[in-house]
C-alpha cells in the first residue's frame, strides 16, 4: 500500500504539472485591425468663389473663410459646446475683477515659413483689424481701440479691457496674420496684397498652389503642415475646387470629380441622400427663426399679455412648418439660446403644438368669438388682429401663410406684409414701427451665448430689443452674466433667464435652421457638431482620414487542459 501510494502522489503532481504548462502556452489568436495614418487626397466642391485669402478680408465670403480656417489659427477656438480651447495661445488668464487678459503663445508655435509667432504678430494682427483695410464690422473694430495691449516679451502679452465683459473670448478667435510678411503693406492696400494669393499661416494645412482655367481660379490645393504645433493632419492633401451652387457641386461628385460637397441646399438634399457612397452630415446653424411681437405697440395692446402669447404659440404647427416647409432642415426652437450650447437649458419648458389650450387660454382671457358673428375673436370691442410683416423670399412667405392658417383656427386674424429683409430691419424693427415681424436672429461668429442685446431692457431704445421686453428680474440675470467669468456660475444665470423668457414669452421662438454637406463614405473620422460658423464643419479636419494601417492585436485563446 505503501508503494502504491507514491505512485499515486507521482502521477498527480505529473498531472498538475503538464496542465500549468499547456495554460502558460496558450495559442495566440492573431488579428489586425485598421488605424488611421497619413496619406490621401481630400478633394471637395465648395459652392462659391475664392476672393482673398486674407482673415481681415473674408468675413462676408464663406468660401474664403472655409479656406481661411485650414490655413490661419487664432490665440483660441471655441468647441462644439462653445467652450474656449488654447490654439496659438497654450494657456491664457484673467483678472478677479475680468479686465485683465493674459496670453502665452506656444513655444513651437511656428509661420509656414518657418519664422516663429511671437506677441508681435498678434498686436501687429489687431491694428489691421482697426484699420480701414479689413472687413471686420465696426463694433469689433471699436471694441479693439478700447482695450489697452501691454506685450512682455515674445511669447506673453496682457488685454486690458474698460470694464469685465465675459463675452470677450469670442474677439480672439481671428485668424493671426504674419507682421514680418505683411508690415510694409499699408493698411489701405491690404486687399490687393500678393500675399492674398500666397497666404502664410500656422494652421494644419499650408498653401500650395492656385488652379486656373481660362484665366479664372477654379481651386486651391493645400499640404498638411509638418511643423504644426498640435498633431498633424492625417489628410495629406485637400483640394478645394469652386462651384457656383449646390446643383453643381453634387454633380460633380456624381460625376467621381471630387468626394465631399461642401453644402447640401434644399433643392438637392433629396437627390443627395439617394447617393448610396455620399454620407449627408447635418448641424444646427447659429441662427433663430421667431416672431417678434411688438409689446410697446398700443394698436396691438393685447400683445401685452403673456397669456395672449403663450396662447399664439400654442397656435402655431412648428412641426409643419420645420418638416413640410423646410423639408426637415431646421429644429423646433423653444428659447433664445442655442441648444448645443454650454449655457442651453435641457429642461427649459417645451410646447406642442395645442390648438385646443390655445383657444381655451384666449377664451380665459375674455377673447371670444362675437355674439354677432364671424371668425375672429374679441373682447371689449378690441379683435384679435394684426399685421405680421415678414421677408418676400419665398420659404419666409410660406411660413407666415401657414402661421396666418393656424392662427385663424384659434379666432386670431393677421394680414401679411412681405417687405424686403432690409427694409424689414431697417423700416420696421429698428423704428419699432410694426406689430409682428417674422424674422431670423443670426448670432455666427460669436459662440458665446449672451443673448444681452437682444433681450436687456437698455435695449429696447435704440437696441436690437426689437419687442422691447421690458423685465428687470431677467435684464438682472443677463448683466451678471456678462461679467462673471466662472462658467458655472454663468450656466446658473443663464438657466434662470430662459425660465423666465419661456414664462414670459416675450416673442415666439420658432427652429434653428440646420446645414447639410456631404463627404464620401471612404472619408472616415468625419464628425458633426453644433456650428458657430460653416466653416466649423472644418474644425475637425485634422481627425479626418482616407488611409489606414493594419495593427498587429493578439488576444490569448483560453484553453482547457485534458
Amino acid at each position: 500500500m505503501k508503494k502504491l501510494r507514491w505512485q499515486i502522489l507521482v502521477v498527480a503532481v505529473t498531472v498538475v504539472i503538464v496542465a500549468l504548462l499547456l495554460l502558460s502556452q496558450q495559442p495566440i489568436s492573431t488579428s489586425f485591425l485598421p488605424e488611421a495614418a497619413p496619406g490621401g487626397i481630400y478633394t471637395e466642391a465648395l459652392v462659391g468663389s475664392m476672393g482673398r485669402l486674407n482673415p481681415m478680408l473674408d468675413w462676408n465670403n464663406p468660401a474664403d473663410r472655409d479656406i481661411n480656417r485650414l490655413i490661419f489659427s487664432g490665440l483660441i477656438r471655441f468647441d462644439a459646446h462653445g467652450l474656449p480651447q488654447p490654439d496659438l495661445a497654450e494657456a491664457w488668464g484673467t483678472s478677479p475683477d475680468g479686465t485683465l487678459y493674459n496670453f502665452s503663445i506656444r513655444s513651437n508655435a511656428v509661420w509656414h515659413d518657418g519664422q516663429p509667432v511671437t506677441s508681435d504678430d498678434v498686436i501687429f494682427t489687431i491694428e489691421m483689424i482697426k484699420s480701414s483695410g479689413s472687413l471686420f464690422p465696426q463694433d469689433i473694430k471699436d471694441l479693439w481701440s478700447q482695450i489697452e495691449i501691454k506685450r512682455f516679451d515674445d511669447k506673453t502679452f496682457q488685454f486690458k479691457l474698460p470694464e469685465p465683459f465675459a463675452p470677450f473670448l469670442d474677439y480672439v478667435t481671428f485668424g493671426v496674420l504674419p507682421k514680418h510678411l505683411l508690415e510694409t503693406v499699408p493698411a489701405d492696400q491690404l486687399a490687393t496684397a500678393q500675399f492674398n494669393l500666397q497666404p502664410v499661416g500656422t494652421g494644419p494645412y499650408k498653401f500650395d498652389r492656385l488652379t486656373t482655367s481660362g484665366g479664372q481660379i477654379t481651386g486651391v490645393v493645400l499640404n498638411s503642415n509638418e511643423d504644426y504645433y498640435l498633431p498633424g493632419p492625417f489628410v495629406e492633401q485637400i483640394v478645394f475646387r469652386f462651384y457656383p451652387d449646390s446643383a453643381s457641386a453634387l454633380d460633380a461628385y456624381q460625376q467621381g470629380e471630387v468626394l465631399g460637397v461642401s453644402q447640401i441646399t434644399n433643392d438637392v438634399l433629396q437627390q443627395a441622400l439617394m447617393e448610396p457612397t455620399l454620407s449627408v452630415y447635418t448641424s444646427r446653424l447659429p441662427q433663430l427663426g421667431l416672431v417678434f411681437l411688438n409689446l410697446n405697440n398700443p394698436t396691438v395692446s393685447f400683445l401685452q399679455s403673456d397669456k395672449i402669447r403663450r396662447a399664439l404659440l400654442l397656435g402655431i404647427n412648428r412641426e409643419l412648418i420645420v418638416s413640410r416647409i423646410m423639408q426637415g432642415q431646421a429644429i423646433i426652437a423653444d428659447g433664445p439660446i442655442l441648444p448645443g450650447s454650454w449655457a442651453y437649458y435641457e429642461e427649459i419648458e417645451h410646447f406642442d403644438y395645442d390648438p385646443d389650450a390655445a383657444a381655451a387660454l384666449l377664451k380665459a382671457e375674455g377673447y371670444v368669438i362675437p355674439a354677432s358673428g364671424g371668425d375672429v375673436r374679441a373682447k371689449d370691442g378690441q379683435y384679435l388682429t394684426f399685421t405680421l410683416t415678414h421677408p418676400d423670399d419665398a420659404v419666409h412667405t410660406r411660413i407666415a401663410q401657414s402661421i396666418q392658417l393656424d392662427w385663424s383656427l384659434i379666432g386670431v386674424r393677421i394680414d401679411l406684409q412681405a417687405v424686403s429683409y432690409d427694409s424689414m430691419v431697417n423700416d420696421y424693427l429698428t423704428t419699432r414701427n410694426y406689430q409682428a415681424a417674422l424674422a431670423d436672429l443670426n448670432t455666427a461668429r460669436t459662440p458665446d451665448p449672451d443673448p444681452y442685446l437682444f433681450w436687456h431692457q437698455s435695449e429696447a431704445t435704440g437696441g436690437q430689443n426689437y419687442s422691447q421686453w421690458d423685465n428687470r428680474t431677467a435684464s438682472e440675470f443677463l448683466e451678471s452674466a456678462r461679467t462673471e467669468a466662472d462658467f458655472s456660475s454663468r450656466s446658473r444665470l443663464y438657466r434662470n433667464f430662459q425660465v423666465l423668457f419661456t414664462k414670459d414669452m416675450p416673442s415666439l421662438p420658432l427652429y434653428y435652421p440646420v446645414y447639410s454637406y456631404g463627404v464620401d463614405s471612404q472619408v472616415q473620422g468625419v464628425q458633426v457638431a453644433p456650428m458657430y460658423d460653416v466653416s466649423d464643419r472644418l474644425a475637425l479636419v485634422a481627425e479626418w482620414y482616407l488611409v489606414t494601417r493594419r495593427t498587429l492585436e493578439q488576444t490569448p485563446v483560453p484553453t482547457v487542459a485534458p
